[in-house]
């Protein structure tokens, strides 16, 4: 088995989190998202491209527009 680094792991942990989330938390409040891609695909995506430091902290800015009053429509990644 090949050794994974720190933030591999920590990748993997808020990825297997958002996954989680997606699965058992947001089938019950339904699609409410205003944005293309959802703010947990956004989030997976961001994390994947970008690691988990920077894909959390650019998940965390798009979660913060996330709301009646913020933007809508399609918001891909930088």
């Amino acid at each position: 088995m090949a050794n994974l680094s720190p933030l591999a792991l920590l990748a993997g942990l808020f990825i297997g989190l958002i996954k989680g989330y997606q699965t058992l938390i947001s089938p019950f409040f339904g699609a409410k998202c205003r944005y293309l891609p959802s703010c947990s695909e956004y989030a997976t995506d961001a994390i994947g491209k970008y690691g988990p430091l920077r894909g959390a902290l650019l998940a965390v800015k798009r979660i913060l527009r996330c709301h009646p009053w913020g933007g809508s429509g399609y918001d891909p990644l930088p």
